[in-house]
């Protein structure tokens, strides 16, 4: 038996080295996100204010996909943009840690199928899959760690299969990325904080010639998870890019990004009814510090070409050649539980060779293991953007095409086996569930348990028009047909000597093959020039194998089989205002809205059901409000905030024949007194209230300083078991963290950053399997910045 786990990757080996040297020779003790980029130097005389106000109100954000045709103010649906300077003013350093300061949004633990990673819950349904690079998906499952090289961050809310594709039932993030532009500058950050945090970033815009630009942007990161006694986060990475034509009818930009992790994953601490369990310390770490790991390595290139045929009809088409590589050792929280009382966490008895005061993990638990993730996609998108006029009425019109191909490939093993590959005589002892101690001395031997390969083509066609009637009235719709064929291949692995671990064969492959068709329109009424009114409906299709990382069960004898039914809807209705102020600096969005998922999959054990197949019985229901405000309140004080309120309910959750046959054959949990006791629970992991806000202030042309707050309200996060329980739902929450922020320019080109993100040091709790783990948030944070612009 040979190991895939781990392997050398030679990439870039130099460059590594280089950044090596540069983390080793200075001193710093990490080096992580690039705060104090958020104060340019002025060009006239050390300006008026602070530029990082001046460049949110300078520049309004706007969606950066073409497949929008209007702009945001105009647009019938609630979009959050959160630019570069909010990042870098709050000092974010991870997808997570940008999406978990916008309101509406939680996590789920990262393991299960989908293994660890960002795993995103978005309006109270899953956005894991509906995550996009430059309007191009990214559906690998992996940590997205860093923003070096992201010029802005797009939350689009509501059902929205037609700008993202397959799925997106609770909206979509879309990752815009920086390129080479017009203008020379370049910036040097460091920073350095507590739990051994440091962080070098340099970012540089140069023009060649009239029409060209080179831009290079590079990263290199370490820190300590905050509050935390074993996990680290060490990162670096490098995203050329290359313009020509600028300025021009006819331009070209190629841009390549290149990063590398080496971390330690976060599992956190025993989490059960609700809460951890008392007593223990949230910086417990109940893996094994020597063993477990997490290393990603993500290359991506990207071409785009753009041609303007005249001043009303452009093309532009988006090339990109992508490749994940994930590869983790993980030691999930998992196993037997032993309070000191001699009793588990849920009241029974402790099972013989689990002292009390202990946790004992399984061999047959996810400890020793192993997950090796390759991703790769080639996309290609074109979109023709035309302007014109039929009878009085104007068009901001795109047409598009968009082709994809992607691969998936996971080997998943267990290390802590002999050297034949069984496990015989192999012991985990138990570890003290207060100090637990989280060195492994067991035998270290790979064996391949696992092994899938998939694939995914999507072709699909979109077309999105804005009608502008008159002054007052407008009307946008878009409309998207796409083909999503997909396969999974699932390998045969020896489980007996003398072969354990040897492919043997391979099952044929599940195939799911769907036609789907999503919409979205709305009418706007616009009562003045600054201000819109607007009513918007659409919808989403998920099919069986929404992302190439999913596998679909062909045959079942208990109603699984998933393969061949229909895709599953959502539908999302949205009654909203947005308005500019302050000429436009200041913008203020409210929205009433309904998602429905219409249907989703259920098993279905109805003994006609001769192809064993899933029914769409499932339904849930989230009705919200949404408000925002973003902008400059006054010339020396900025705004991003966001306020949500959701209201979510399952609205059935079994087949029409477990609420017509209560309690028989495979309709777990269901009884004659109440078959589907589910309906009428909230969504996991959705917040009936939650909140955000993030402002700074000019105290003078040298001073300036930041406050920003986030609120989550309490989430369920457990729904009942097979049989109601007395005790109903377990919940969990709420809490408020705070951030603080001060900036001071020291001369015309530095400028000093100080950050503190949670400032009261709130215990609290996050990526929550009850009744298992969760993962503790960061503690309080000290990070000190220079960034230096030449």
């Amino acid at each position: 038996m040979s190991s895939r786990f781990p392997r050398p990757t030679p990439r870039l080996r130099l460059l590594s080295t280089t950044i090596g040297l540069i983390l080793g020779a200075s001193g710093l003790p990490a080096l992580a996100a690039e705060p104090g980029t958020a104060i340019p130097a002025d060009p006239a005389d050390q300006a008026t204010r602070l530029p990082s106000v001046e460049v949110q109100g300078a520049a309004k954000p706007e969606v950066s996909s073409p497949k929008y045709t209007a702009p945001l103010l105009d647009t019938p649906q609630t979009v959050t943009v959160m630019t570069r300077e909010t990042m870098d003013q709050q000092n974010l350093l991870s997808l997570r840690d940008m999406l978990s300061t916008l309101p509406g949004i939680t996590f789920g633990a990262g393991e299960g199928g989908g293994g660890y990673g960002d795993s995103i819950n978005l309006r109270g349904f899953s956005a894991s899959s509906d995550i996009t690079v430059d309007g191009v998906r990214d559906s690998a499952q992996y940590s997205r760690t860093d923003p070096f090289n992201l010029e802005q961050l797009e939350l689009v809310n509501g059902a929205n299969s037609v700008y993202a594709g397959a799925g997106s039932v609770g909206g979509s993030i879309n990752l815009v990325t920086k390129t080479a532009r017009r203008g020379e500058s370049s910036t040097l950050t460091a920073a350095a904080g507590t739990d051994s945090y440091g962080r070098l970033t340099f970012d540089s815009n140069q023009e060649i010639g009239d029409n060209g630009a080179f831009r290079i942007n590079a990263m290199a990161h370490r820190n300590d998870a905050p509050g935390r006694d074993v996990e680290q986060f060490q990162r670096w990475g490098i995203a050329p890019s290359l313009a020509f034509g600028l300025g021009t009818d006819t331009s070209l930009t190629l841009s390549y990004v290149h990063q590398k992790d080496s971390n330690i994953p976060q599992y956190g601490v025993p989490f059960y009814n609700g809460g951890p369990l008392p007593g223990v310390d949230a910086g417990n770490y109940y893996g094994y510090a020597n063993v477990d790991r997490q290393d990603i390595e993500n290359d991506a290139f990207t071409a785009i070409l753009t041609h303007a045929f005249g001043e009303h009809l452009s093309v532009r088409n988006l090339t990109r050649v992508s490749e994940v590589e994930q590869r983790s050792i993980v030691d999930a929280v998992q196993g037997s539980i032993c309070l000191p009382s001699n009793v588990t966490p849920t009241g029974t008895a402790c099972a013989v060779g689990t002292p009390p005061g202990s946790f004992r993990p399984g061999i047959t638990n996810p400890r020793g293991y192993v997950r090796d993730t390759t991703n790769k996609a080639l996309v290609n998108q074109t979109d023709l953007t035309a302007r014109f006029a039929t009878g009085g009425i104007d068009h901001q019109m795109v047409i598009g095409l968009a082709l994809s191909h992607e691969s998936f490939e996971l080997d998943t093993g267990r290390l802590f086996r002999n050297a034949n590959g069984s496990d015989t005589g192999v012991t985990l002892p138990p570890m003290n569930l207060y100090q637990p101690d989280s060195i492994y001395t067991g035998p270290q031997h790979y064996t391949l348990i696992g092994k899938t390969d998939g694939e995914q083509d999507n072709i699909a066609v979109y077309l999105f028009d804005t009608l502008t009637f008159n002054e007052q009235w407008q009307a946008s719709f878009g409309l998207r047909h796409e083909r999503n064929e997909g396969s999974s291949t699932i390998y045969t692995v020896s489980t007996v000597l003398p072969n354990i671990g040897a492919i043997t064969g391979a099952a044929a492959p599940a195939k799911n093959a769907d036609d789907l068709f999503s919409y979205r329109a709305g009418l706007v009424y616009k009562p003045q020039s600054n201000a819109s009114i607007y009513l918007a409906y659409g919808n989403s299709k998920t099919p069986s194998k929404a992302s190439v990382n999913g596998t679909c069960t062909a045959t079942s004898s208990t109603g699984t089989a998933n393969c061949s039914v229909d895709p599953e809807s959502a539908v999302n209705y949205e009654l909203g205002t947005k308005w500019d102020f302050h000429g436009g600096k200041l913008s203020f969005t409210a929205a009433i809205f309904r998602n429905d998922r219409e249907n989703y999959r259920v098993a279905d054990p109805d003994p006609a059901n001769v192809t064993g197949e899933q029914a769409l019985d499932g339904q849930a229901r989230v009705d919200g409000l949404t408000l925002g405000l973003s902008g400059l309140i006054t010339d020396h004080w900025s705004v991003f905030a966001n306020v949500t309120r959701l209201d979510s309910k399952v609205l059935r959750n079994v087949s029409d024949y477990c609420l017509a046959h209560p309690g028989q054959g495979t309709c777990t949990g269901g009884n004659a007194a109440d078959p589907d006791f589910v309906a009428g629970d909230p969504l996991l992991a959705t917040p009936e209230n939650a909140a955000s806000v993030w402002t700074t202030y000019d105290l003078s042309r040298k001073w300036q300083l930041g406050y920003g707050a986030t609120y989550q309200g309490e989430i369920t996060v457990e729904q009942h078991s097979a049989t109601k329980p007395a005790g109903d739902l377990a919940t969990y929450g709420g809490y408020t963290t705070h951030r603080l922020m001060a900036a001071y320019r020291a001369t015309r080109d530095l400028t000093l950053q100080l950050n503190i993100n949670n400032a009261t040091d709130r215990e609290y709790y996050t990526r929550i399997r009850n009744n298992g783990w969760a993962t503790p948030g960061d503690a309080r944070t000290v990070v000190l910045s220079a960034s230096y612009r030449f």
